[in-house]
């Protein structure tokens, strides 16, 4: 791909990282329309996935645990819930990298949906234990589809920096 950016931090890991966490307010904020509140995806798990497919990196899991524990501060869970669970994720997609690599877009959409699946049985099973009590499967599961749907923009940053770096082709 001849329109690949450079691999600077900044442009891979902060810009989207600053994006990610502001749209996350965005949708934070308590506004219904006709009785319907917005959607609360896990904006991060977007994030998770296409930096574990762009390149291994070490800075990608500090920015992963940052975001996460930005996550449990601003909706008010348990502090490192959201941090583990989107580590996890970036781990089953960094563990699946090789498989991912020259796949469709839509076996790509597979993986991610696997992913976000895969944070989202860990956190419900963390928050089982943690409370006690079963947490709501089916806002888990609105959760989750308004997660999946975040995929084009995951695959639009992998599209941006995949070639970015020679080491890793």
């Amino acid at each position: 791909m001849s329109g690949a950016r450079p691999l600077e931090p900044w442009r891979w890991l902060g810009v989207p990282m600053l994006q990610v966490l502001t749209a996350t307010v965005l949708f934070g904020i308590p506004l219904r329309v006709f009785g319907l509140q917005l959607p609360e995806p896990v904006f991060p798990l977007a994030l998770a996935f296409a930096w574990a497919v762009i390149r291994p990196s070490i800075l990608a899991p500090f920015a992963i645990l940052l975001m996460g524990l930005f996550l449990d501060l601003f909706w008010g869970g348990p502090m490192g819930l959201w941090a583990l669970c989107l580590l996890i994720a970036y781990g089953v997609a960094l563990a699946g990298r090789n498989m991912m690599a020259g796949q469709s877009r839509l076996i790509l959409w597979a993986w991610y949906g696997l992913t976000v699946a895969t944070a989202m049985v860990a956190g419900y099973l963390f928050v089982m234990l943690d409370s006690r009590s079963s947490p709501g499967l089916i806002p888990m599961a609105w959760q989750f589809l308004a997660t999946i749907v975040l995929y084009p923009f995951s695959q639009r940053l992998i599209d941006l920096f995949e070639d970015a770096d020679v080491r890793f082709r």
